[in-house]
């Protein structure tokens, strides 16, 4: 049926575009080319589909002619199986590439692209036509070397060709050693990209070089130069009686910092009284901006970098660590300076008032997330005694954050209670356990409590109608809902939506997946069918979390954009922004919001590659062990299987040797027409793990029932 249409489109597009065509209209169209009036409705679709391609076009008065094609200006992002994507300004899907169009364009470049077909309800499909300007122009990868030259193989398997290094171009590199190569050619169709070696990271096998590697791919920056640092030794200094002046003293107020063991970085703290029935609760955060004045070196090279990278076995901060675990940071019985969210809130957990103010605390206690949960949660003796003047604090805290989150849950937040990774290295950063990161009663309260600062200084902040920072997560497209809830049809669930889609019809397929086997792929769908959260001077809410204002006000010494807006907070308290002041962040917001995109997907990115990196160098460790794990995902090629550590691999339907499987895609199942087996998602299925290969960063299982099943047949 498919097939027949683009036929009958491919003839009406050659007759429009014949010599001796002359512009018409539907009727004339039908009555030249012969088409019955109950067929009509068919040649109506086939013109629209092609002006929506661009192929034609239409006059005021309803003629076709042929159009000329839009160009689209964007940016190409190649798969490891060789297509790739353009995402341009324009609203809309991304723009699938195939290998035959892609035209010598290399990952990361910016090109022209010409749309070739809209298919209906699916993907715009197009074809590079010249590339503007590359975006990458040095590649880590394994260098290995022949008689009279060498060659580069790219870490990023997005990059599909291996880099040609002439003779005298490999600065002293020998096989097996991770370089950075400076490209001097892309290479086309038929010739190779080539390159020069610019720098060497160290042997692929040896301690610390995977991770350094992935760093150096992603341009992360890892030194401070001499500048800033002597900068941040030179205001890094103990709290005086001249800072504190003209703040609120709250260094008699009962408070606690509450993070991981093994957290360095600590920006924020909470305290919480009680005044009658009402919580007064106060969220404590690190006055960074006291000591990194704007356009100063600190404050360039923080906006440089963005974030904090948290990788597995290092962190690359934002600031230097004379600030960031240092003055910045609020450690115990030492005064601090913060910028502090006081909110009154009532039994209903709604606030009612609340203070943004500059101030100094003390901390009274360094808690962790372990100890506070064991105090709450297992009501264990010993750490009941070590803390019991903090006891009744967290009794209460713990009491507020219930309500606090049965409010936003009320209002249709949504929970993807995704499983995250926790990798445990030895000493030599090799990867001793991989676990699924728990959450608790103490992680849950601290999430509570940031959440519900950040809302209402956002909110404040915009019926001030000052220039601000937003941390907008917009409504996702009606049409990726539609495909969401047509798939999920298929197992029994529903989303109620008209023209936009309610966070609360999310929370409710979220919550009736609980328990279900589907509950993981499902959930992945559904996180997958929603926007990227983005920062933006302009406001325009958060779907997830169902807020209507929200900012990043919690972690100054890690993100930028808090950073920022402490700075505008700080002017309005102070009496400071005047016209001139509010013009000049007008001016700048739109690229700090920009830089701190780019920087937080960066990191990101960073962050995924690496832990993907310590599952598949954990795993190889289990070459033909058998685990159980939960099907994830189905394609053409193979089916994905997640282990209940998250470490997930596939198993490739070409390597089961010569049995046939077929892929029913909308029964969302492999069917195995030699053995009869069945593969469905959310299966529990028994695997052997078959391969880890740490270049390509691939994990690789076989089904231990299927083999099973083949030994029985002999």
């Amino acid at each position: 049926m498919k097939k027949e249409f683009e036929n009958k489109k491919k003839m009406v597009y050659d007759f429009i575009c014949d010599e001796i065509y002359v512009p018409m209209k539907l009727k004339e169209l039908a009555d030249i080319l012969q088409v019955e009036k109950e067929e009509r409705r068919e040649l109506e679709q086939i013109l629209n589909s092609l002006v929506a391609e661009g192929k034609i076009k239409t006059t005021q008065k309803g003629k076709y002619l042929k159009g000329e094609k839009k160009t689209l200006i964007g940016i190409f992002q190649s798969h490891p199986r060789g297509f790739g994507f353009v995402t341009t300004e324009s609203p809309g899907d991304d723009i699938f590439i195939s290998g035959d169009d892609i035209n010598g364009a290399f990952d990361g470049d910016q090109v022209e692209v010409v749309i070739t077909r809209i298919p209906d309800g699916k993907r715009k499909e197009g074809r590079i036509i010249k590339v503007l300007s590359h975006g990458i122009t040095k590649v880590v990868g394994l260098f290995e070397k022949s008689k009279n030259f060498g060659f580069v193989r790219p870490d990023n398997q997005r990059l599909q060709q291996d880099i040609y290094i002439h003779a005298g171009k490999e600065k002293g590199a020998v096989t097996g050693q991770k370089v950075i190569v400076e490209l001097t050619s892309y290479g086309d169709n038929v010739n190779k990209p080539e390159g020069k070696i610019v720098e060497i990271i160290g042997f692929a096998n040896s301690p610390g070089t995977d991770i350094l590697s992935i760093v150096k791919e992603y341009n992360l920056p890892t030194e401070f130069s001499e500048k800033v640092l002597n900068q941040a030794g030179r205001v890094s200094k103990e709290v005086s009686e001249a800072d504190i002046e003209g703040r609120l003293d709250l260094r008699e107020v009962e408070m606690v910092t509450i993070d991981g063991a093994d957290a360095k970085d600590l920006d924020d703290a909470v305290s919480l009284v009680m005044d009658g029935e009402n919580y007064i609760l106060g969220v404590h955060i690190a006055d960074v901006t006291n000591y990194v004045q704007e356009r100063s070196a600190l404050d360039r090279e923080a906006l440089n970098r963005g974030t904090s990278v948290y990788l597995v076995d290092r962190v690359i901060p934002m600031l230097p660590p004379q600030l960031s675990n240092g003055s910045c940071s609020l450690h115990p019985h030492v005064d601090r300076l913060t910028l502090s969210c006081i909110m009154t809130i009532n039994p209903k957990g709604e606030v009612t008032d609340h203070l943004i103010t500059e101030s100094v605390v003390n901390i009274n206690e360094r808690m962790t997330y372990d100890s506070v949960a064991l105090i709450l949660e297992q009501e264990d003796s010993e750490e009941i005694a070590r803390y019991e003047k903090l006891v009744p604090l967290f009794k209460n805290m713990a009491t507020l954050s219930e309500r606090l989150r049965e409010n936003r849950k009320s209002r249709g937040a949504i929970d993807f209670d995704f499983p995250e990774t926790k990798v445990i290295l030895d000493e030599e950063g090799n990867p001793i356990e991989i676990k699924a990161y728990e959450t608790n009663v103490a992680t849950r309260l601290i999430e509570d409590f940031m959440l519900l600062a950040n809302e209402t200084v956002a909110e404040e902040y915009y019926w001030r109608e000052l220039p601000f920072l937003y941390r907008n997560h917009e409504v996702p497209e009606a049409e990726k809902i539609r495909t969401l809830s047509t798939f999920i049809n298929n197992f029994g669930y529903h989303i109620h939506f008209n023209e936009e889609v309610k966070p609360m019809e999310i929370q409710k397929l979220l919550t009736k997946l609980t328990g279900s086997p589907y509950q993981l792929m499902i959930s992945n769908l559904a996180l997958r069918s929603m926007k990227q959260a983005r920062y933006a001077p302009e406001n325009t809410g958060h779907f997830g979390l169902a807020a209507k204002y929200y900012a990043h006000f919690t972690s100054p010494i890690r993100r930028y954009p808090d950073l920022q807006i402490h700075r505008i907070i700080k002017e309005n308290i102070r009496g400071r922004l005047n016209e001139e002041r509010i013009d000049h962040y007008h001016r700048i917001l739109t690229d700090v919001a920009l830089q701190s995109n780019v920087t937080e997907r960066r990191a990101d990115e960073a962050q995924r590659e690496v832990v993907k990196l310590k599952k598949v160098e954990y795993i190889g460790e289990y070459i033909g062990e058998t685990f159980e794990g939960v099907i994830s995902g189905l394609t053409k090629w193979g089916i994905y299987v997640q282990l209940p550590n998250t470490i997930e691999g596939m198993v490739h339907v070409m390597n089961m040797v010569d049995d046939y499987y077929e892929y029913h895609e909308q029964r969302h199942e492999m069917v195995g027409e030699v053995t009869g087996k069945t593969y469905k998602l959310g299966q529990v299925v028994t695997i052997q793990v078959a391969g880890a290969d740490i270049d390509r960063r691939t994990i690789d299982f076989d089904f231990v029932d299927y083999w099973s099943s083949l030994e029985e047949d002999r």
